[in-house]
């Protein structure tokens, strides 16, 4: 009997361990953090820009800069268009096996 009533407390213990830190982690993560505002003319000047391209495309967007000028934009890098070619590594792993003697 003494043992089951031992079994009980540790069981009652443990279960108010595992409520205990859940609460301690939700309320971690949901606790509001102070927000402090920025040092005053020691930021450089955030307005809107232009980012132009050497293919004729242009990007509002938001910049310390006035207007930006860029060669390769998304729209025409050949990653982004397709025409990128890609190399065929199948060469080297045939050469591996080779050497090693493997078979595939």
């Amino acid at each position: 009997m003494r043992n089951s009533s031992n079994n009980n407390d540790v069981n009652k213990k443990c279960l108010q361990f595992q409520i205990a830190y859940a609460t301690i982690r939700f309320a971690r993560y949901t606790a509001v953090k102070e927000v402090n505002m920025m040092k005053e003319g020691i930021h450089p000047n955030y307005q809107q820009t232009t980012i132009k391209c050497a293919c004729g495309e242009i990007i509002e967007t938001g910049s310390t800069k006035k207007d930006i000028r860029i060669e390769i934009c998304s729209k025409c890098h050949p990653f982004y268009t397709g025409k990128q070619k890609l190399v065929d590594t199948s060469g080297r792993v045939d050469k591996f096996n080779r050497k090693f003697g493997l078979k595939q």
